[in-house]
């Protein structure tokens, strides 16, 4: 292995500041693009979805448990994935080892779910076997076809106004390798990290950055603000 050389920690330091210039224009790159996520056109969801969650049948708007906006992440699990029926993908597993703690994106208004084909009893096994929490619903239609995670993991963001909902953006590929932190699902949704300094359409939530910020057992019920 030929490895770089080695200097002095003023050498170190010029070129980690060299470096940095491109890695702030990475980071203003990032926060741009978030902003064009917040810009683009929602799709209406007209069509019905059922799912099956630990209490029974639900809908694609109960799923949101509430909240305004919803992040789904299919994840494959089913007969005929590597992995079954003790584990999911080694992929969408590495997706679930990463899914940040689930109160702070509650306190956006934001609800992360897995979805898969394998039954109810089976997740809440996998789940329990890999310490995960996340909510994991079973798809039971054509909700997998219909957006695009049929053949292959992705994550969808939508959005509901009253009882309407609608689909906001999609990542897949690649592109869920960044995911799992609470600020990477923020920035893919239509509402962004809803804080001051965020470049977003006129009227759009926003308090200011940290002050919303709190522990993880504190949150106020588990969504919206933290307590005063």
């Amino acid at each position: 292995m030929k490895t770089p050389p080695v200097v002095s920690p003023r050498e170190w330091e010029a070129a980690r500041r060299q470096l940095l210039v491109e890695e702030k224009q990475l980071t203003h790159a990032r926060d741009a693009l978030a902003a064009k996520r917040r810009r683009m056109p929602w799709l209406a969801v007209e069509k019905e979805y059922e799912f099956d969650g630990p209490q029974g049948k639900v809908g694609l708007l109960d799923l949101f448990e509430g909240r305004r906006q919803l992040i789904v992440y299919r994840a494959f699990f089913e007969p005929g994935v590597t992995g079954w029926p003790d584990h999911a993908c080694v992929g969408c597993s590495m997706v679930g080892d990463h899914v940040g703690h689930l109160a702070h994106l509650n306190a956006r208004d934001t609800t992360l779910v897995f979805a898969s084909r394998a039954p109810q009893a089976d997740i809440q096994r996998v789940k329990a076997r890999m310490g995960w929490t996340m909510p994991w619903y079973t798809i039971t239609d054509e909700f997998d076809t219909d957006f695009d995670v049929n053949e292959w993991h992705g994550t969808n963001a939508f959005i509901r106004d009253g009882d309407k909902v609608f689909r906001t953006y999609f990542i897949n590929a690649r592109g869920d390798e960044a995911l799992g932190s609470t600020w990477s699902y923020l920035d893919m949704t239509a509402l962004g990290r809803q804080e001051t300094w965020e470049d977003s359409p006129q009227g759009y939530p926003q308090t200011p950055p940290y002050a919303w910020w709190h522990w993880h057992d504190e949150y106020d019920g588990g969504a919206g603000p933290a307590p005063k």
